[in-house]
């Protein structure tokens, strides 16, 4: 009698599609696969279509294999042999001894920090972000697990995740909110729940966890049947509804963060908020420890001393204030169990403390709540001592004992598999085991100029093919006419200087900025001998009116006769097109009002394949630009209170238009006999030299345990 395909499979030893898929998904639930291409690799291949239906969730897609395709994969020695390598490089990473123990001595190898942010950008799969602060949170936790710094992360899981963009035909937005299946997702249910106390009632909050490599990060769900309904929609959307929403999603946060962590055993002796969203936190740690026999100003003490507080934002309106009434309702019953009065406790969260009217900062409370605070590059550390002397009773900004740690980004999550390749090739990098001060980019000059150009051209191209999809889907939902279709499926130049913009669509970034001059701008795109495009990407916040209308702005420009096919807008900006965009944009433009762009992560990542900034110096930008390495925007009167906001605008869009028709176009389009621009080829290596090793968050983590370690003692 004929043997199964399954019995077949056993007699050699082999193992069930069940058994297979079984260990694909120990893979999967690992968000370590998002930083390593084998594993991406090994995930696309179980149903490539139902991989990009899923927007690149492994648990989605293995949830959606047919029985036919389960048994094939099992049958598919390829496959299989990829799966074998990808686990042995997860134990590999695992078991390789970390620099932080190899090199951690006295109080460092006490330090385990539990680090808050209301968002974490990991991976498009898991939408719970929305912009620069989430991205750095994701790569932040990277890092931390390739360093092997002792870390937990607390979070919220919010339902609807952040919205979801589509463009109407006349360029206004439109929000669509997914309801996100948790079981569905890269994530875990650990089993805890935890009362969180606002107002009279307690939230019951289930914890959720996401593994990051070593890093577990712990994310707090109150939708549960347990809650009323208006109790579990307080998770539903990141940074969603009016104050009174938000005040309890930063309850929940800050206090439950806290009591999760309790629940859960896990004694941090550093809490590091990343932004004011998590400032309760410092309340809660108080409440225990009051509770626990310490006065008030030991346990004051004891908090301050242990918390490190990073703030982002340069802009005031950006700084989450409460109404005095609104905290009373939320926080009466803490501040009854502290044994504060009323206008003590809401002193905590004044710069003045005598001015009853002012309202309850959240930015205030951890800056007053944490002996070490930073901004994000060195220039927003000087804003931000400017702009909070009042708190510390500062007679000038350098008495605020505010200090800087410089922003990075994660190579291994944003380099491009091409450039990756090429690394391996002529730097040898050991990504497994790196530490901060490992610095292969300074080798980039061994690199041929001809393969690196070659490299750069293949990304542009990819890029190309990547909008042309992109934009035919976006025609297509819009039911526009078949023309514009084939308009979509032609647009751009593959051989093109192609220029990038993407990021949140804040007014204060001047998305429209080069759209100042139209004629001059025509010009420079439509040169057919050395044309140029612009691409430009980008979400505003669903209640930022004035962000909604720039980005209908940049659509009306896309429709414009002498600009249509050389500037495009992608919908729905998320970290698979970030990726897309830094790895496949030739410069990445960059012109926001000085000095209020606190970092700009984004302008990093191009470097790491040769990409070039071209920038207002303000944020990370004035530490790392040489003359060599890109180009600075001139904006000496930046901040000239004076300067009227329409001469500066006129003023920075033609410093970017002479840039781009003196300096950068031509440059881009001259090239030797094999069709090599050896000085372009220059500065893309000196970007590589400069940037990516010094810019990164392993750097970025190891100046930040310099924070910690004091911390913890």
């Amino acid at each position: 009698m004929a043997k199964t395909a399954r019995e077949r499979r056993k007699t050699r030893g082999g193992s069930s599609s069940a058994d297979v898929l079984a260990r694909v998904g120990q893979l999967a639930r690992d968000l370590w696969w998002t930083w390593n291409p084998d594993p991406q690799r090994l995930l696309a291949a179980l149903d490539p279509v139902l991989w990009e239906a899923t927007n690149h969730n492994p648990i989605a897609t293995l949830a959606g294999l047919s029985e036919q395709r389960r048994v094939a994969l099992c049958g598919d020695e390829a496959f299989l042999s990829l799966l074998r390598l990808c686990e042995r490089q997860r134990a590999l990473y695992l078991r390789t001894r970390p620099w932080f123990r190899r090199t951690a001595t006295g109080p460092q190898k006490r330090v385990r920090v539990a680090y808050f942010c209301a968002e974490f950008g990991l991976h498009e799969c898991l939408p719970q972000y929305a912009g620069g602060l989430g991205v750095l949170a994701g790569d932040h936790l990277k890092s931390a697990s390739d360093l092997g710094i002792p870390l937990v992360a607390v979070g919220l899981l919010y339902r609807n995740g952040y919205y979801r963009q589509e463009l109407r035909s006349d360029g206004s937005t439109r929000a669509v909110y997914p309801q996100l299946d948790f079981t569905q997702l890269p994530i875990a249910d650990t089993g805890t729940r935890v009362a969180v106390p606002i107002g009279r009632r307690d939230v019951q909050v289930k914890v959720w966890q996401v593994q990051v490599g070593r890093v577990p990060l712990y994310l707090l769900d109150a939708d549960q049947a347990a809650n009323p309904p208006r109790d579990r929609r307080l998770t539903q959307r990141l940074y969603g509804g009016d104050g009174e929403t938000r005040i309890q999603q930063e309850i929940l946060l800050g206090i439950g963060g806290v009591r999760a962590l309790d629940a859960l055993g896990v004694r941090a002796s550093v809490f590091h908020l990343n932004e004011g969203h998590a400032a309760f936190a410092v309340l809660e740690r108080l409440r225990r420890l009051r509770a626990a026999g310490l006065s008030h100003s030991r346990a004051w003490t004891r908090v301050r001393q242990s918390t490190v507080f990073t703030t982002h934002t340069p802009v005031p309106a950006g700084h989450d204030r409460f109404p005095p009434a609104l905290m009373q309702k939320h926080l009466g019953r803490l501040v009854a169990e502290l044994g504060m009065a009323r206008t003590e406790f809401l002193a905590l969260g004044r710069a003045n403390p005598r001015d009853r009217r002012e309202p309850f900062c959240m930015t205030v409370l951890a800056l007053k709540g944490s002996a070490r605070c930073n901004g994000v590059t060195k220039l927003h550390g000087e804003v931000s001592r400017a702009m909070w002397t009042g708190v510390f009773n500062a007679a000038r900004p350098a008495d605020v004992p505010i200090t800087h740690v410089t922003n990075g980004v994660h190579a291994e999550t944003w380099l491009a598999p091409e450039m990756r390749a090429l690394y391996d090739k002529y730097l040898k990098p050991r990504w497994v085991g790196a530490g901060p001060d490992d610095d292969w980019w300074q080798r980039a000059g061994r690199i041929p100029a001809a393969e690196l150009w070659h490299v750069r051209n293949l990304l542009r191209r990819k890029l190309v093919e990547f909008l042309r999809a992109r934009l035919r889907r976006q025609s297509e939902r819009r039911c526009e006419p078949l023309p514009y279709q084939i308009a979509a499926l032609e647009a751009l130049d593959e051989n093109a200087l192609t220029i990038g913009f993407a990021r949140r669509f804040a007014t204060y970034k001047r998305a429209a900025l080069i759209f100042h001059d139209l004629k001059r701008l025509a010009g420079i795109l439509g040169d057919p001998r050395r044309p140029v495009q612009l691409v430009f990407a980008g979400k505003a916040h669903p209640a930022d009116r004035d962000g909604q209308r720039l980005a209908q702005q940049v659509y009306q420009q896309t429709r414009r006769a002498g600009l249509r096919g050389r500037v495009i807008l992608l919908e729905d900006y998320d970290l698979q097109v970030g990726r897309m965009l830094t790895s496949g944009c030739d410069v990445w433009l960059n012109n926001p009002v000085r000095p209020q762009e606190a970092s700009g992560t984004s302008g990093m990542k191009p470097p790491l394949h040769g990409g070039l900034n071209l920038s207002i110096l303000d944020g990370w930008w004035p530490e790392a630009y040489n003359g060599r390495n890109g180009w600075a925007i001139d904006d000496p009167n930046g901040q000239d209170a004076r300067t009227t906001r329409l001469s500066r605008d006129r003023r920075d869009a033609g410093a970017v238009y002479a840039l781009l028709e003196n300096e950068i176009v031509p440059l881009f389009y001259d090239r030797d006999r094999h069709g090599v621009p050896q000085r372009w080829v220059r500065r893309m290596i000196a970007a590589l030299q400069t940037v990516c090793g010094r810019f990164n968050t392993h750097r970025m983590l190891a100046e930040y345990l310099g924070l910690y370690t004091p911390a913890g003692e």
